[in-house]
């Protein structure tokens, strides 16, 4: 029975084997690069906070076996099967959602609850979000038809979903998930009328938001965005040292290792920062070898989802597609000042087990898709 069962999930004999290459180069390519930098960029803040010069980059190298471990599986595994398990998929990570508000399980970083803490170990449930979500999300628009109750049911995960990122709080998060949804409602034959109604609420419940009391931050990364030499050792600290990084680079870079932001004048350097880290230490053309590094996942990406054999995949890569190179942009945006701040890390490259875990898994599921195109 359960030998039936797998054959039937992997079925690696009747389907094609051949996979985009090229995707699978450049996912290394940015793992690769992403713990050098990280390596280089957290050292000090590691040997400052846990007298290991190395913390960070250790951790990380952990999370991307167990993360590897996830891409193959998720690349073997038929993904026309994974309409099966999106529904179960969703409540078990909303319900991780829900645990991060218990005492004791839940975990508070800067300010966030966004964090549980199971035996030790950090696990952010957001990140699941995103990828169960896609994957339900999938199932739902797989018919370009709409229907009213096909809608509500839509806006009303979404609002669930949107109300416990705004509690935790988590508003990078909440943006990402917002652009994936609609994406693919869109794509499923979404009325635009839906969406310009649901995006002018947004903007109205943002700027509501950002004027509550004890959310001046959350005004300030916009009021920072508009003037960022508005309050610079306040306010603003964070990205004026984030746009130093980055201009004191150059060209070329000050060379690997030789940043000085990284000597505590920037925050967050392994997460969030890490890019004006990346400009600094190998300047304009290590940057740029990055973002082109996105581009090609954004190229292949829609590559496979034309050529994907049903609507369900071609629904699964875009999501996934849109979540990681969306990501990217705000993360490269933000700490260059094209965009607001929202708080998001660079997927791949920033340090965060769950994040990379949950990317990976996400990648292998678009390898799955173009192995049987």
């Amino acid at each position: 029975m359960f030998k039936s069962l797998f054959r039937r999930l992997f079925n690696p004999a009747s389907e094609r084997i051949e996979t985009d290459r090229t995707l699978k180069i450049v996912v290394v390519l940015l793992l690769v690069f992403g713990l050098i930098m990280l390596a280089s960029a957290s050292s000090i803040t590691a040997y400052n906070t846990y007298h290991d010069t190395y913390y960070f980059f250790k951790h990380q190298f952990l999370s991307i076996i167990v993360g590897l471990i996830a891409f193959v599986i998720l690349s073997k595994f038929n993904y026309k099967h994974l309409r099966l398990l999106a529904l179960p998929a969703l409540a078990f990570s909303v319900v991780l959602l829900l645990l991060v508000f218990i005492p004791g399980l839940g975990k508070t970083v800067n300010g966030s609850h966004s964090w549980l803490n199971i035996l030790g170990l950090s696990i952010q449930p957001a990140e699941f979000v995103k990828l169960s979500f896609i994957i339900y999300l999938a199932a739902l628009f797989e018919k370009v038809s709409e229907t009213p109750k096909r809608f509500w049911l839509f806006l009303t995960l979404y609002v669930v979903i949107a109300l416990l990122m705004l509690l935790q709080p988590d508003l990078g998060t909440l943006i990402i998930i917002t652009i994936i949804s609609f994406v693919l409602y869109y794509i499923g034959g979404g009325k635009i009328k839906h969406i310009i109604i649901v995006a002018a609420i947004g903007v109205l419940g943002l700027f509501v938001l950002v004027h509550l009391p004890n959310q001046q931050y959350r005004l300030d990364r916009f009021l920072c965005f508009s003037n960022s030499q508005r309050d610079t050792q306040n306010s603003c600290y964070q990205i004026n040292q984030s746009l130093i990084a980055i201009g004191s680079g150059g060209i070329f870079g000050r060379g690997l290792g030789e940043s000085r932001q990284k000597f505590l004048y920037l925050p967050e350097v392994q997460n969030d920062f890490i890019f004006a880290i990346i400009s600094e230490e190998i300047g304009l053309l290590g940057a740029a070898a990055i973002i082109i590094l996105f581009i090609i996942i954004f190229y292949r990406g829609w590559i496979i989802a034309q050529h994907a054999s049903d609507p369900y995949g071609r629904n699964l890569v875009i999501g996934i597609i849109v979540w990681i190179v969306g990501q990217a942009i705000l993360n490269i945006g933000g700490i260059t000042n094209f965009l607001p701040m929202t708080g998001v890390p660079l997927p791949l490259i920033s340090y965060g087990g769950t994040a990379i875990i949950a990317a990976l898994g996400g990648l292998g599921i678009v390898i799955n898709v173009s192995s049987r195109s």
